[in-house]
């Protein structure tokens, strides 16, 4: 697969006494602003975040369960609190780097053309996703190992529908995909390469899914792949914003259809 950011060999000069073409290649990151990066990375993986708003949540007499199933309104709270956390300090991190935060996060292309072009590609993911499910049925069915989504059992009213919609466009789409991108600048500029911070940010995303099954684990694994990729290609989150939420709404038309 071919990246925007491949850096290509330059042509060799016409004469030999034609001067010498500059460098190009990237300095080398010292061990400073490398560990400066694993700790921005570390910051906003979610994790740190997460487990802190939990924490308050708790100290406040808010539960991660109610009636014995997961509590919807507590899960939109801490990832609704999460999304504006991380997006500040990622805000931070990327300013105190001396960087652009537009054009990390959406590239020098029409934000509104980016996010036309992400609507198609919801049904690529969606296909995508579908694909591997049968593959993991046919062929590795011991992957499949939670029977039913813990989601299942928290909704049970229109409002648990709306919070749960604006949850996974919110908290799914634009948080993750701006978490996404800004992940991979740091591999990028800093951690070996955007092709490792593709696979470490995928795995990352997959694992994070554990709770859904093993074979939830793969399928959003390759998606993490997926969106990641379109982002390095495309250099803007509008698409893969528009693809993930797009698709996450699919799932849960599929889920209360189910359901029903």
């Amino acid at each position: 697969m071919h990246y925007p950011f491949d850096v290509m060999d330059a042509p060799a000069p016409d004469s030999a006494d034609a001067d010498p073409l500059p460098s190009t290649a990237a300095p080398v990151p010292s061990a400073p602003e490398r560990v400066t990066a694993v700790l921005e990375i570390l910051m906003c993986s979610g994790f740190p975040t997460q487990i802190a708003i939990g924490q308050t949540l708790a100290l406040a007499g808010v539960r991660p369960q109610s009636g014995g199933s997961l509590s919807l309104p507590y899960v939109a709270a801490v990832s609704l609190m999460d999304t504006v956390v991380l997006i500040a300090l990622m805000l931070f991190f990327v300013r105190a780097r001396g960087e652009d935060p537009r054009t990390l996060f959406l590239g020098s292309r029409p934000v509104l053309q980016e996010a036309r072009a992400g609507v198609p590609l919801v049904f690529v993911a969606f296909g995508i996703a579908v694909a591997l499910m049968l593959t993991v049925q046919a062929f590795a069915p011991w992957l499949h190992n939670v029977a039913r989504n813990p989601f299942q059992d928290a909704v049970k009213t229109r409002v648990d529908v709306a919070l749960l919609i604006v949850l996974v466009v919110v908290a799914g789409g634009l948080r993750e995909e701006a978490q996404r991108a800004f992940l991979l600048g740091r591999f990028e500029r800093w951690l070996g390469g955007a092709r490792v911070g593709l696979v470490v940010t995928s795995v990352a995303f997959g694992l994070g899914h554990y709770y859904e099954g093993r074979d939830a684990v793969v399928v959003t694994a390759a998606l993490g792949a997926f969106w990641g990729a379109l982002y390095l290609r495309r250099r803007s989150i509008a698409a893969p914003v528009v693809s993930h939420g797009g698709f996450n709404l699919l799932q849960v038309v599929q889920f209360l259809a189910v359901a029903r």
